[in-house]
């Protein structure tokens, strides 16, 4: 009885609930009542309880919160925040590509302290108007012609959106599997579009490469060279089991062109190994026999080649390293050839630039940026590998709570880079090669080609400049006619202006100004106008040259005046400088006699230019890093060894010695061993492996 009135009293509750939920939204009696009979007649996917679906967000008490933001709040405010945008890029050529401000402008204009109470949408958005906007640096804008393209569009945009929206983190299969999916078949798509071997693909028929989006340039090229890195130790740790690694690792050298990115350089420097800047051709291309002797040279120097960056699309003026004649020493010299296309790369979509990548079928590794020149919002770094597991073995940390059940079946991308938490970057690729298509794309860029070529051409009808660079895609590298002091003087004044901005560049020791066409809608206007500003500032800047030539050949011709009033001033008092006098007496009358304004000092800013230019050779010289050998940054690891240890250090040091020469005469010796008496040192041959093994100390050699 007592279960009966228990009963009773549920299932007024539940008819009370339900006739409060049908009065306060009559809509969804009928749609309740629907999902009941589909999950009557679907067993598989029952729809939740009734009693479960989500409250009418008109009434939610979370609309009722003053922090942060309601739904009803982000409808509105992001419906502006849309609009906002949309007339930002409308109007964008009406504001000054780059910032009046100076560093630390912002501290000032902000409270030193964060708010306690929340604030409104509406205050945020006026300081961002009126604080952050004035300080921006417009990359978007039609006459900013700086770095290379900045990648944006709607369709980038609004994926963006989505995937924030979404808010996964997919470093594996698990996490998000859509996301892992998504992003092997736009990799598959792309991969294709730009023609590269069937070998990169992901989705190639027992076929060992594969794809992966990274954050940027710089990270893919630190990844390849730790998987090369990787793959060199393992091999050397084989042949020579009983050799610390710090020594081994001291003895491998990379290679890349004084062209490359200076991120090649960075990977060097945190993977710990040594780089050699090659001298590149008159084209400021790398060519094989260049890096054929550098090879010979680094092994006869008991050096371990094993990476070679090369570049389509060089950062400072777009030169692209000759591959066919790279590519078969790196097979020859079993090297790891990393092809870096960070610019250029989205370009071979177009079928009549892909001979520039004529050799690309020697590459281990190959990487361009979608977010530069092919409409995507930044980050987004296509990288393919030939061997997936040459690259994931050099990275495979698998904890527990990271582990699945799908891990056999399925990639995880936390196994193909350095973060472990990743976004959804393929969602945008996905977007805008759906909305714009190949042929779109292939449009785009060909347009930016042709105004590329449109603004080489005003160059070269004016006498007053010269273009450097060939001209392949959309940089143009030029300068005035004259010395770099000038062409100096011509970017300072053309940025500080404000209405066009681009940055400098040294080839073969010259200063070099880069034009890059880089706005999406970018038109013939815009180049006719960046070249009006560049001539008429030119003009300005040659005028002022020329008058401060007069002033100077003026100061000269009154200091020769100066300096024979001053010998005739000598004669007549006698004043003769003997080199038999004592040098004090010689300083003195030298002083008296010799005007001190014919002694050339360099200024303040010739000093710091004529040491940063020492220090950057310096650093940039043939061994660029030696960051290997530890006692070069810190001599405590050079330690005093005591006579009892001498012997062993005399034997140790014969060992390595011994080895290096082995090495750099291409030997391929099975073990390093000491014999059992531990007097000498031999080679061992494969039948005698196993019977030394058994006496061998294992001893590892010290720094």
């Amino acid at each position: 009885m007592f279960g009966n009135a228990l009963k009773n009293l549920n299932d007024y509750c539940q008819e009370k609930s339900q006739r409060l939920r049908n009065s306060l939204s009559p809509s969804r009696s009928s749609q309740s009542s629907t999902n009941m009979s589909q999950s009557e007649t679907n067993s598989e996917i029952p729809s939740p309880p009734t009693e479960m679906q989500p409250q009418n967000p008109a009434v939610s008490p979370e609309n009722n919160k003053k922090e942060g933001m309601s739904r009803d709040e982000f409808r509105k405010f992001g419906k502006e925040t849309v609009d906002y945008i949309v007339d930002y890029l409308e109007t964008i050529h009406k504001r000054r590509v780059v910032p009046a401000i100076e560093p630390g402008y912002l501290k000032d204009l902000i409270p030193q302290e964060a708010p306690n109470r929340p604030e409104s949408f509406e205050t945020c958005m006026e300081d961002f108007e009126k604080l952050i906007m004035p300080g921006i640096t417009h990359w978007q804008h039609p006459r900013f012609h700086a770095y290379f393209p900045a990648g944006n569009s709607f369709p980038s945009i609004i994926a963006d959106m989505l995937s924030d929206a979404i808010g996964s983190v997919g470093f594996s299969w698990a996490a998000c599997p859509a996301m892992t999916e998504l992003e092997l078949v736009v990799l598959d798509w792309f991969g294709k579009m730009i023609g590269l071997p069937k070998e990169f693909l992901p989705y190639t028929e027992d076929g060992k490469g594969g794809g992966v989006i990274q954050s940027s340039a710089s990270e893919c090229n630190f990844v390849t060279l730790l998987a090369a890195r990787f793959e060199v130790m393992k091999e050397l740790r084989q042949r020579f089991p009983f050799v610390e690694d710090g020594l081994l690792l001291s003895k491998l050298i990379a290679y890349c062109s004084k062209e490359a990115h200076s991120s090649v350089e960075k990977a060097c420097m945190i993977g710990m190994v040594k780089l050699r800047i090659l001298e590149t051709d008159s084209k400021f291309r790398l060519r094989g026999e260049t890096l054929r002797n550098a090879i010979q040279e680094d092994r006869n120097l008991g050096l371990i080649p094993f990476f070679v960056s090369t570049t389509l699309g060089t950062t400072s003026c777009c030169s692209f390293d000759v591959l066919s004649e790279i590519g078969p020493i790196c097979k020859n010299n079993d090297l790891w050839l990393h092809v870096d296309a960070a610019y250029a790369g989205s370009a071979m979509i177009c079928p009549e630039f892909r001979p520039l990548m004529n050799g690309i079928e020697y590459a281990m590794s190959f990487n361009t940026n979608p977010n530069k020149w092919m409409l995507l919002n930044f980050d987004c770094s296509t990288m393919w590998v030939r061997d997936r597991f040459k690259l994931t073995q050099a990275l495979v940390v698998d904890p527990l709570y990271l582990q699945h059940s799908w891990a056999g079946e399925s990639i995880d991308y936390r196994h193909w880079g350095i973060p472990l938490s990743r976004r959804f970057r393929s969602l945008k690729l996905w977007f805008v090669i759906r909305m714009y298509g190949v042929e779109g794309l292939q449009k785009y860029i060909r347009e930016h080609v042709r105004l590329a070529k449109r603004f080489e051409m005003l160059l070269k009808n004016d006498a007053r400049f010269e273009v450097i660079n060939e001209v392949i895609m959309g940089l143009v590298c030029f300068r005035l006619k004259g010395d770099d002091k000038i062409n100096k003087s011509l970017l300072t004044i053309l940025n500080a202006s404000g209405r066009i901005h681009m940055v400098p560049a040294s080839l073969s020791d010259r200063y070099v100004i880069r034009f890059c066409v880089c706005a999406e809608n970018a038109t013939d206007k815009d180049i006719d106008t960046a070249f009006e500003i560049i001539a008429q500032t030119a003009e300005h800047v040659l005028h002022e040259n020329a008058k401060s030539s007069i002033a100077e050949e003026d100061e000269e011709e009154a200091a020769l005046e100066e300096m024979v009033q001053d010998l005739k001033i000598a004669e007549n008092t006698n004043i003769f400088i003997s080199p038999e006098e004592p040098e004090p007496l010689r300083t003195f009358k030298r002083q008296d006699s010799m005007p001190q304004k014919l002694e050339r000092q360099l200024s303040k800013d010739e000093l710091l230019a004529q040491k940063q230019q020492e220090t950057l050779a310096k650093k940039r010289s043939f061994l660029v890093r030696m960051v290997s050998d530890p006692k070069c940054y810190n001599p405590k690891i050079v330690r005093h060894l005591n006579m009892a240890n001498h012997r062993k250090m005399s034997q140790d040091l014969y060992r390595d010695r011994t080895m290096m020469q082995a090495i750099s005469h291409g030997q391929r010796p099975n073990r390093l061993s000491q014999s059992p008496i531990g007097t000498s040192l031999n080679w061992e041959t494969e039948d005698e492996d196993r019977i030394v093994a058994e006496v061998q100390t294992g001893v590892q050699t010290p720094l």
